[in-house]
């Protein structure tokens, strides 16, 4: 079968070949090929039209050893960075030896990789810093405070505290962890969303009197009821709540309402609306929000109990029951949180 025979059977596979005669000459390429390296000349040296040093070394190895080679190099361009893994094969065409060279893009293979790095040294550190805090306390308890009773309570109290943050962050990546798991499997109970909020407006109510904030609640007088998982969107709820609350000014509003045909879903909907009057949110930080970890500001969530993950779970769970939700901020005017859920 020649090189031309060969083509149009080349141009069906999606993923870029490239035919490299026993010359060391380009006999064919498919039309990937043609679009990852530009129009690949025919007949030409490979290595005057391919140019990237590990794909040379790897066609040389399988063309002077007869033997499969693989390797992976990296294409740049304008806005990104694509992971390719190359192979080159032997084969044999019209009783001649040659090459097939084959890719494969595995950038989002490398990105799960490099997120799974991220999401690992950031877990340590949270966990290291607060860990550390409470090893030095115990030192110290054990040394220059073993017979002072009022250091004694200081340290206690900081490492409850401490002890407190690592709970929480366990808690929440285990939530996180659940939630992705199931995050396919969509939710069949019925659920009352105003029997929610309530429920949450009240575990909230000593957080509330804490901090002087007004806390209002709109719509939830009558049970709205919704197809979804009690505890999921129990915790959706409160989140969103208990971040208001925290970074509010005087006053928190928290409004239930229904569509029956949502602009956003295209369907019947509820909507959960929490707003505060605080200081706002750049607006470049609200597309990173619901990351994990993502903080604004670092040492003033650590000291209002914030894990980083309180978002990043509302995502999942809001994404489980096949909603949105909607961040909205005015720098200096607070904050909107909405949170869209079909009713069917």
């Amino acid at each position: 079968m020649t090189p031309d025979m060969l083509q149009p059977l080349m141009n069906a596979v999606p993923m870029p070949l490239v035919l490299i005669g026993g010359n060391e000459r380009v006999l064919a390429a498919n039309a990937a090929a043609d679009d990852l390296f530009g129009a690949l000349e025919r007949d030409r040296h490979y290595v005057t039209v391919l140019r990237q040093p590990s794909l040379l070394d790897c066609i040389e190895d399988a063309l002077r050893g007869a033997i499969q080679r693989e390797t992976q190099f990296v294409r740049r361009d304008a806005t990104r960075d694509t992971t390719y893994r190359a192979m080159a094969a032997p084969v044999r065409l019209d009783g001649r030896d040659g090459v097939l060279l084959s890719l494969e893009d595995i950038g989002h293979v490398e990105a799960a990789v490099q997120m799974r790095r991220d999401f690992v040294a950031n877990v340590s550190h949270e966990l290291r810093t607060p860990l550390t805090a409470v090893l030095g306390f115990i030192e110290t308890l054990q040394g220059p405070a073993r017979y002072d009773d009022s250091a004694q309570q200081r340290f206690l109290d900081m490492m409850q505290r401490e002890a407190s943050r690592m709970s929480r962050l366990i808690q929440d990546l285990l939530s996180l962890s659940r939630v992705e798991a199931a995050e396919r499997q969509r939710p069949t109970g019925r659920i009352d969303v105003a029997g929610l909020i309530t429920s949450a407006t009240m575990t909230l109510g000593p957080l509330v009197q804490e901090t002087g904030v007004t806390l209002e609640v709109l719509g939830a007088d009558d049970a709205l009821e919704i197809p979804g998982d009690a505890d999921q969107i129990l915790q959706v709820v409160t989140n969103l709540m208990e971040n208001a609350v925290k970074y509010g000014d005087q006053r928190v509003e928290v409004t239930l309402s229904q569509d029956d045909r949502d602009p956003v879903l295209r369907a019947p909907a509820i909507r959960i609306e929490v707003r505060d009057d605080g200081e706002g949110i750049d607006p470049i930080h609200i597309p990173r929000l619901t990351e994990r970890f993502y903080r604004i500001d670092n040492h003033r969530s650590r000291e209002l109990g914030g894990t980083g993950l309180g978002l990043a779970i509302v995502k999942h769970i809001v994404s489980r029951h096949r909603g949105r939700m909607r961040i909205e901020s005015d720098l200096g005017n607070g904050s909107r949180f909405v949170v869209i859920l079909p009713r069917s």
